[in-house]
C-alpha cells in the first residue's frame, strides 16, 4: 500500500491533465511530490483514519477510484487527483490500481487482468469499512466498470445485501460493459446501492470501437447507451453527457475532461448534499439542467449546457 502526494499546477484548468514521465514542470504539469510505502496494513489504516477525521463529520467519505483500460499507475494517480480537485470531493481518495498493460494494443491483456483483480478489490472494499470509513463511494471508469461490477457481484453472492448496507453510492463513467452482462450482474443485488449513477455518451468512439472488436452484431455498450428502454427495469440513474463530448479533452472520459460538465456536476453534488435528509440518498441527476426522462425504474437526464437553457 502506498500514499502518493500529487502537486497540481497553480494555473490548472478544470478537465485538463498535463503530466510528463520525465522532468515534469510543477508550474504547468501534475507532478508526484511524495511517495510513502506502508510497511504494515495497520499503518495504512491509521493514516486513512487521520485523513478522514480531518473533514467535518458529514464529509468523512472514502472515494475508491478504479481506472480503465490502457492506464499506467502514474496516469491513474494524476487522473484521480484531478477529479478529486476539480469536483472538490469530500473525504479521502483511495485508488485501486489493477495491472493494466498501459498500451492501446493491450485490450485482451487488460480484459484478463480485471478478472485477476476482482479478489483484491473485494478485499479492499471490505477492509475499508472495517478501517472506519464513514461512507464508501465506488467510482469506476471504462473497463474498470466491469471490474467494479464483477467484484460487487461476487460480494453479493457471499454476503447478500452487503453493497446496499456498506456503500454510499456507485458511479460508472463511460462503462465498457455489455448491457446483458450488466443486467446479469445487477440481478445479484437484493437492494441496489443508492445513488447508482451511470454516465454515458452516444459519441464515445472508444466504446463504439470496443463493440466492433467483438462483432458488429454485438449489443451496444452500457457507456454508449442509446435508449433508456434497454435498462428500464433497473433502479439506476443515467446521465447522458453527449452534448459535452465535442468540447471535452477526451470523448471517452467526458465527465472528467469537460470543464463545463465538471462545473455542473460540482454544483449539483453540493446542492444534493444540502438537500440531504436522514438516510435519503439523492443523486446529482435530481439537480442537473436538462431533460428528465423516466422509464420503468430508471431515471435519466440528458444534461444540457446552461447557456442553451438560457436561450
Amino acid at each position: 500500500m502506498l500514499e502518493l502526494t500529487v502537486s497540481i499546477p497553480p494555473n490548472h484548468t478544470p478537465g485538463t491533465l498535463e503530466f510528463s514521465y520525465a522532468e515534469p514542470d510543477p508550474y504547468t504539469q501534475f507532478t508526484m511530490a511524495a511517495r510513502h510505502r506502508f510497511e504494515k496494513t495497520s499503518d495504512f489504516d491509521a493514516r486513512l483514519q487521520d485523513e478522514v477525521r480531518s473533514f467535518p463529520r458529514n464529509e468523512r467519505d472514502v472515494i475508491v477510484f478504479v481506472h480503465g483500460f490502457n492506464s499506467t499507475q502514474a496516469e491513474t494517480v494524476f487522473r484521480a487527483a484531478q477529479l478529486t480537485y476539480d469536483l472538490e470531493t469530500p473525504g479521502a481518495t483511495v485508488i485501486y490500481s489493477w495491472p493494466s498493460l498501459g498500451s492501446p494494443l493491450g485490450y485482451a491483456y487488460d480484459a484478463d487482468s480485471i478478472l485477476f483483480a476482482r479478489d483484491g478489490l473485494e478485499n479492499l472494499l471490505r477492509h475499508l469499512k472495517k478501517a472506519g470509513a464513514n461512507r464508501i463511494v465506488l467510482v469506476a471508469h471504462s473497463m474498470g466498470s466491469m471490474l467494479a461490477m464483477e467484484t460487487l457481484r461476487q460480494i453479493e453472492i457471499k454476503s447478500p445485501n452487503w453493497s446496499e448496507r456498506n456503500l454510499g453510492g456507485v458511479v460508472l463513467m463511460s462503462p465498457d460493459l455489455d448491457i446483458d452482462v450488466f443486467r446479469s450482474q445487477m440481478r445479484r443485488f437484493e437492494k441496489v446501492p443508492q445513488p447508482f449513477l451511470v454516465l454515458v455518451s452516444r459519441k464515445d468512439t472508444i466504446l463504439n470501437l470496443s463493440r466492433r472488436i467483438r462483432d458488429y452484431r454485438c449489443r451496444e455498450r452500457l457507456g454508449s447507451l442509446s435508449s433508456l428502454d434497454l435498462v428500464s427495469d433497473m433502479p439506476i440513474d443515467i446521465s447522458d453527457t453527449t452534448q459535452f463530448s465535442n468540447n471535452a479533452e477526451s470523448g471517452h472520459f467526458v465527465a472528467a475532461t469537460s470543464p463545463a460538465l465538471l462545473s455542473l456536476f460540482n454544483s449539483a453534488r453540493e446542492t444534493a448534499e444540502a438537500f440531504q435528509k436522514g438516510n435519503a440518498k439523492l443523486s446529482v441527476n435530481d439537480f442537473l439542467p436538462g431533460t428528465i426522462l423516466r422509464t420503468g425504474q430508471v431515471t435519466g437526464v440528458s444534461v444540457t449546457p446552461v447557456a442553451t437553457l438560457r436561450r
